[in-house]
C-alpha cells in the first residue's frame, strides 16, 4: 500500500520519474538528505510501494556495524547471491572473498564494484531492480565506497539505486551523485499533521510554538505530543526549545520509561543487534531468561515489529535506546550477543560484540580482534581491519604489544587511504616499547606516507635513513626500502633538496649484497652504479636487470612497484621493446588479478609508447580508458600519458593549457620528474609549431639533469633542434656531446637513430646527408615511427635548403603521409608548409574519423574491433555488460550498420 504522505508532492513526483525512467530500461542513483525525522524513510517507503514489477532489496546502515568491512553491501547483495555464477571468473572470486564465503587474494575495492554493478545487471535482466538504502551515513566504509562507484556507473541497466542519509556532507563518499534534499513541512501541513496526532484538545499557540519549534519535521510533530499532560497540551506549557534530535529521542524515552524491565533489556539487545536477525536476538534473549511475551509491549508502544527482520519504529528509536542504557547495561548487552552469535559463521561479529563488552584490558579478546583483522585484510576491508586493531589497541595490556598492534593499525589506515590517522597511531607505536626492526618498520612507513601525501617531498632521504637501519636486522627488507627511495628519489628528481639518488645509490654500494641475488637485487644494483659510476659504467649491468625481469614471475606487489623502476631503465637505455613489454605484462597483470587502481601508471606509460609509435588514435583510446578509471576510482593520476599525446598531436590551446596547469602542479610538489616530462612536452609542441625559441627554453629546462636524475633523455635531442634552428650551434654540440655518451654506450637502433639525427643537425655537406639517411634505416628496424617521420621532416628540410627539389619532395612527402595518418597535427602543417616552398601543393586531408561518436563510443567500436566480448569492454570501462550492448546500439545507428562484423570491416 503506498503511504499518503503531507506536502511531498514535488518528492513524490521525482520518484515517480525515476521508477519510470527504470521500468523503462534506464538506471537512475539518487541521495536524499535531510536531518533525522524529516521523512527520508517515509520517502524510501513510498518508493518500494510504487516499484510495483520490480524487485526491490533493502538495507540499513547502522552505527554499530561502521567498522564491519562489506556488511551494509551484504545486507543489500544477499538475497541476490544465488546469481554469482553468472558473472565473469575475477568478478565472481572478489565477492565472494569479500563476502567471507571462499579464500583468496585480497580483491581490489573496485573490482568488488564492478561485481557488483554485474550483479545489480543480471538481476534487471528478469525485471527492473530498486535498491535502498537506508541511513547511508551509517554505512561502513567500504560498503559506501563500492555502492557510490556502482551509483556513478549506471546507465542502462534498469537498476536504481537510492540511498537516504542525514547532513549533506555526512558521506563524502556520495558526493556529486543526484540529490533531493528534504526541508520540513508547510506550515498548514504541520498542523495537520499534528492533530492528527492529538488525543487531546491542543490550545492554538501551543500548536503555533510546537510547529515553528519543529520547523515542520515530521517525526517530531508526532512524537512530541506524546507523553504530555492535558494541561501542557491546552495550557500553553509545552515542551521546551532545543535540539530537534534531542526533543525526539526525550519522547521515545517517555515512551521506554512504563514499560516493563524485561521488555527494556530486549529492546536494548536488539539496539546493539545490527542485523535484525530474531533468531539471534531470541538466541540471545534465552541466555537472559527473557521470554516471547516481552516483545508485546514494545509492539504495542509502536517502538519495534519482528517479522522476517527485527524492525525498530524509526532508526532514532534504536540509538535513544542504545543510549539510554547505562555502560554496565550495553556491555552486558554485548556480552550476550557475542555468546549467541555463532563463532565459525560469524566470527568477526562475535570479536567485536566481545570488545564491545570488554570494559578493561584483555588479552584473549585483543588477540580475538586480531584474528578478525586477518580476516577483513584478507577481504580488502582496510578500513576494518584497522579499526578492529584500534580496539585490539585499548584491550592490550602489554605494551610492547599495543605498540606493535599500532603499528599494523597505522599500515591498514595508510593502505586505506587515510594518511592522517596512520600518523596518529604511528605516534601512539613510537611511545611504546619496540625493537630495532618494528622502529625501522615504523621508519619505511612514515617514509611511505610522506611519499604518497607529498610525492615530491622529503621521503627519499626518510626512505634511505630506514633501509640503513635494516641493514643488519632484515637485508631483504633493506633492500626493498633501498629501492622505494630510489622511486622517491627519481621522482623528486631536479626539485629535490638534495641529490636524492646519488645518496641512495651509494648507500646502496656500501650495503651487503644477498648470495643469491634475484632480477630485483640486480636492478638495485645496476641503479647504484647508474647514479656514481655513470652511465656508461651500468649499461651491462642495467641490460642484465632488464633482461631478468623480462622472464621474472614476481608476485603482483612486486610486479606494481617492478613496472615503474624498470621503465625507469628500459627509457634510459633507449630500450623500446622491453618498455614496452614490461608495461604490456603490468597492464595485462593489473587486469587479470582485478588491481584496478595499480592501473593508471601502466596506461600512462602504454599511452606514451603508442605516441611515440605513431599510434595517436590507439594512445587517445587508451587516454579515454584511463579517464574512465580515473573517474570512477577518484584516484588522481599523473597526466603523463596525457602530456605525451597533447604534445605530438600539436592541438596548441590543447595541449598548452594542459602543459601548463602540470607544470605548476609539480612545481608545487615538487616533483623533479614531472617537471621533466612536461617540459620535454612542451619542447614537442614548440618544435612540431616551429616556435624554435621557446622550445629551446623548454628543452633545456627537460634536460638540465638529465644524467642525473634518471628522468627520459628525450629532451636533448629536442633542445638540439631548437638549437640548430634557431642558431645556436654551440648550445647544440653542447647537447650532442651529452646525448652520444648515452646513445652510443646503449647501442640500440632508437638511440644510434636519435644519435645519428641529432649528429645530422649539427653536420654540413655529404656527412650530414649520412647521418640523416643513417638516422631513417636505424629508426626504420624501430617501432618508434614518430621519430622517424621526424628523419624524413628533418632530412627533406635540409635538402630544400640544399636546394635539392626534387629529392627534398620525395622525403618531405613521406613525412607528410605519416604525420597526417598518425593525426600529428602540428608536424603535418610544418611538412605542408615544406612541400609547398618546394613548388608541391599539398590538398588537406579528408579526415575519416568517428566525429558522430562520443568518447567513450569509439572507445567501445575500437575494442569491438580489437575482439573483445561486450563482458571484457565492460570490465574495461567499470560498465555493465547490457550498457555496452546499448551503446553498441547507438554506435551502429550512427554508423550506419547492424553488425559486429560490419565494425569489424
Amino acid at each position: 500500500m503506498t503511504p499518503v504522505l503531507l506536502d511531498r508532492h514535488n518528492e513524490c513526483a521525482s520518484i515517480d520519474r525515476l521508477v519510470a525512467a527504470v521500468r523503462a530500461g534506464r538506471s537512475r542513483a539518487l541521495v536524499l538528505r535531510g536531518e533525522p525525522g524529516v521523512g527520508k524513510t517515509v520517502l524510501l517507503d513510498y518508493v518500494a510501494a510504487r516499484s510495483q514489477g520490480c524487485r526491490v532489496e533493502r538495507a540499513s546502515g547502522v552505527q554499530s556495524e561502521l567498522e564491519l568491512a562489506f556488511a551494509g553491501l551484504h545486507q543489500l547483495c544477499a538475497p541476490m547471491l544465488d546469481r554469482l555464477g553468472r558473472l565473469p571468473g575475477p568478478q565472481r572470486d572478489a565477492l565472494r572473498t569479500t563476502f567471507g564465503m571462499s579464500g583468496g587474494q585480497t580483491p581490489d575495492p573496485f573490482l568488488v564494484g564492478l561485481a557488483v554493478l554485474g550483479l545489480f545487471a543480471e538481476i534487471a535482466e528478469e525485471r527492473p531492480l530498486v535498491c535502498v538504502v537506508d541511513d547511508a551515513q551509517w554505512l561502513d566504509h567500504a560498503s559506501a565506497q563500492v555502492l557510490a562507484f556502482v551509483a556513478r556507473r549506471l546507465e542502462a541497466e534498469s537498476v536504481a539505486l537510492i540511498f537516504a542519509a542525514r547532513g549533506i556532507d555526512e558521506v563524502a563518499e556520495l558526493s556529486g551523485l543526484p540529490q533531493l534534499v528534504l526541508e520540513g513541512l508547510s506550515d498548514e501541513a504541520a498542523r495537520t499533521l499534528l492533530r492528527s496526532a492529538l488525543c487531546e484538545p491542543m490550545d492554538d499557540r501551543v500548536i503555533n510554538r510546537v510547529v515553528a519549534e519543529t520547523r515542520g519535521n515530521p517525526l517530531a510533530l508526532l512524537e512530541l505530543p506524546r507523553g504530555l499532560t492535558p494541561a501542557q497540551l491546552s495550557g500553553g506549557f509545552g515542551p521546551d526549545a532545543g535540539a530537534l534530535p534531542q526533543q525526539i529521542e526525550d519522547s521515545y524515552r517517555r515512551r521506554l520509561a512504563p514499560l516493563p524491565a524485561e521488555t527494556q533489556q530486549l529492546l536494548l539487545v536488539a539496539s546493539a543487534e545490527p542485523l535484525g536477525d530474531p533468531v539471534l536476538l531470541w538466541r540471545a534473549a534465552e541466555r537472559l531468561g527473557i521470554g516471547v511475551e516481552a516483545v508485546a509491549p514494545a509492539v504495542t508502544a509502536g517502538l519495534l515489529e519482528i517479522g522476517a527482520r527485527v524492525r525498530f519504529h524509526h532508526p532514532l528509536v534504536r540509538s535513544t535506546i542504545y543510549r539510554a542504557a547505562s555502560a554496565e547495561q550495553r556491555r552486558g548487552a554485548h556480552h550476550v550477543l557475542a555468546e549467541a552469535t555463532d563463532p565459525e559463521a560469524d566470527p568477526d561479529r562475535r570479536a567485536w560484540h566481545h570488545a564491545q563488552a570488554t570494559s578493561g584490558p584483555d588479552e584473549d579478546v585483543a588477540a580475538e580482534l586480531d584474528r578478525s583483522a586477518e580476516r577483513a585484510q584478507a577481504r580488502g576491508g582496510l578500513a576494518a581491519a584497522a579499526a578492529f586493531l584500534e580496539r585490539a589497541i585499548e584491550l592490550t595490556p602489554e605494551p610492547a604489544r599495543r605498540a606493535e598492534r599500532a603499528l599494523a593499525a597505522a599500515h591498514a589506515r595508510h593502505h586505506a587511504g587515510a594518511s592522517d590517522a596512520a600518523l596518529k597511531l604511528l605516534s601512539i607505536t613510537e611511545a611504546g616499547p619496540l625493537d630495532k626492526l618494528s622502529r625501522a618498520r615504523a621508519d619505511v612507513l612514515r617514509a611511505q606516507i610522506a611519499f604518497a601525501v607529498n610525492i615530491g617531498g622529503d621521503a627519499a632521504s626518510l626512505l634511505l635513513r630506514a633501509a640503513k637501519q635494516l641493514e643488519p636486522l632484515n637485508l631483504n627488507l633493506a633492500r626493498e626500502t633501498y629501492l622505494h627511495a630510489f622511486s622517491a628519489a627519481i621522482f623528486a628528481g631536479s626539485l629535490s633538496a638534495s641529490d636524492g639518488a646519488r645518496e641512495v645509490a651509494e648507500a646502496v654500494r656500501a650495503a651487503p649484497r644477498p648470495a643469491r641475488p634475484g632480477p630485483p637485487d640486480l636492478l638495485l644494483d645496476g641503479l647504484a652504479v647508474r647514479f656514481t659510476d655513470g652511465y656508461r659504467a651500468a649499461t651491462p649491468m642495467l641490460r642484465r636487470a632488464l633482461s631478468a625481469f623480462r622472464g621474472f614471475d614476481h608476485t603482483h606487489q612486486q610486479g606494481i612497484h617492478a613496472s615503474y623502476l624498470t621503465c625507469v631503465p628500459a627509457v634510459d637505455m633507449w630500450d623500446e621493446e622491453t618498455w614496452e613489454a614490461l608495461l604490456s605484462r603490468h597492464v595485462q597483470l593489473t587486469r587479470d588479478t582485478g588491481a584496478l587502481s595499480a592501473l593508471p601508471f601502466a596506461l600512462n606509460g602504454q599511452i606514451t609508447v603508442c605516441t611515440f609509435a605513431g599510434e595517436l588514435t590507439e594512445a587517445a583510446s587508451l587516454l579515454t580508458e584511463l579517464e574512465t578509471i580515473v573517474e570512477a576510482t577518484g584516484r588522481r593520476a599523473a597526466p603523463y600519458g596525457a602530456l605525451a599525446l597533447a604534445a605530438w598531436r600539436g592541438r596548441e590551446t590543447e595541449a598548452a593549457e594542459l602543459i601548463e596547469a602540470t607544470l605548476e602542479d609539480v612545481v608545487r610538489r615538487r616533483e623533479g620528474l614531472g617537471l621533466t616530462f612536461a617540459s620535454w612536452a612542451q619542447a614537442v609542441l614548440y618544435n612540431g609549431l616551429g616556435r624554435y625559441a621557446d622550445a629551446l627554453t623548454s628543452a633545456e629546462r627537460a634536460s638540465e639533469r638529465t644524467r642525473e636524475t634518471g628522468a627520459p633523455p628525450w629532451g636533448l635531442s629536442e633542445l638540439i633542434e631548437a638549437a640548430t634552428r634557431g642558431g645556436d650551434a654551440e648550445r647544440a654540440a653542447d647537447a650532442f656531446r651529452t646525448l652520444a655518451s648515452m646513445t652510443s654506450a646503449s647501442g640500440t637502433d632508437w638511440a644510434l637513430g636519435i644519435e645519428a639525427r641529432s649528429r645530422a643537425l649539427l653536420g654540413t655537406g655529404q656527412p650530414a646527408e649520412s647521418a640523416y639517411r643513417e638516422a631513417i634505416d636505424r629508426l626504420g628496424r624501430t617501432r618508434i615511427r614518430a621519430e622517424l617521420a621526424r628523419a624524413h621532416l628533418l632530412y627533406g628540410e635540409w635538402l630544400r635548403r640544399e636546394r635539392r627539389r626534387v629529392d627534398a619532395r620525395e622525403q618531405l612527402r613521406i613525412a607528410h603521409a605519416m604525420f597526417t595518418s598518425m593525426g600529428a597535427e602540428a608536424f603535418t602543417q610544418r611538412a605542408a608548409r615544406e612541400l609547398r616552398a618546394t613548388g608541391e601543393i599539398t590538398r588537406k586531408r579528408s579526415l575519416e574519423t568517428d566525429s558522430e561518436l562520443t568518447s567513450q563510443e569509439a572507445h567501445i567500436a575500437r575494442l569491438v574491433r580489437e575482439g573483445l566480448s561486450n563482458p571484457e569492454i565492460a570490465a574495461r570501462l567499470f560498465i555493465s555488460p547490457r550498457t555496452v550492448e546499448w551503446h553498441l546500439g547507438k554506435i551502429f545507428d550512427k554508423l550506419g550498420i547492424t553488425s559486429r562484423k560490419q565494425l569489424y570491416r
